[in-house]
């Protein structure tokens, strides 16, 4: 009687790990996660606030889940050509002179907007505001939570997301 509880006890593990949930990161998924690139300048909405606002299009719309977390990195500088630093935003950046900068973000199933404010009129440090660079990346809920998300490269090895698999979108 004893090998025989063993014995299914042995049998129903092998059955409930073989299972698999919906909720599993499929790596050969080709839309899931996702990511795109954005460069573009941030329009003006008022002396200290300027934004990008647009839909998700493509295939994008399909992508975006419920469960879905958008997170939204800036390109700040270069290292060298193969070597580029990205800052999760939301961000805040202190000057010497007690002035600041903050980036942010919002999304929703159909658009999203990034924002740069400032406690003073941006156009006084237009590198902020003309020609960035932003990386918009879609994943599970569940991996956000497992990963640390201000390291862009630990994200992307964490997705196995290759630059050949960023997508570069005109707004």
């Amino acid at each position: 009687m004893k090998k025989i509880i063993t014995l299914f006890a042995f049998v129903s593990f092998l059955a409930i790990s073989g299972c698999s949930s919906s909720d599993d990161f499929d790596e050969d998924d080709d839309t899931y996660p996702y990511a795109f690139e954005i460069t573009d300048n941030l329009g003006r909405v008022a002396d200290n606030e300027y934004n990008i606002r647009s839909t998700f299009r493509f295939e994008i719309n399909e992508n975006l889940r419920d469960d879905e977390t958008v997170l939204i990195y800036r390109l700040v500088d270069l290292i060298d050509s193969n070597t580029p630093i990205w800052q999760l935003i939301p961000r805040t950046i202190y000057f010497s002179n007690g002035e600041e900068l903050d980036y942010d973000y919002d999304f929703s199933k159909v658009d999203f907007v990034i924002t740069a404010r400032g406690t003073y009129n941006l156009l006084d440090t237009p590198g902020y505001i003309n020609n960035q660079t932003f990386r918009i990346v879609l994943i599970p809920s569940y991996l956000a939570s497992s990963m640390d998300t201000s390291n862009y490269v630990e994200v992307m090895n964490t997705l196995k997301l290759s630059e050949n698999k960023i997508k570069k979108i005109k707004l």
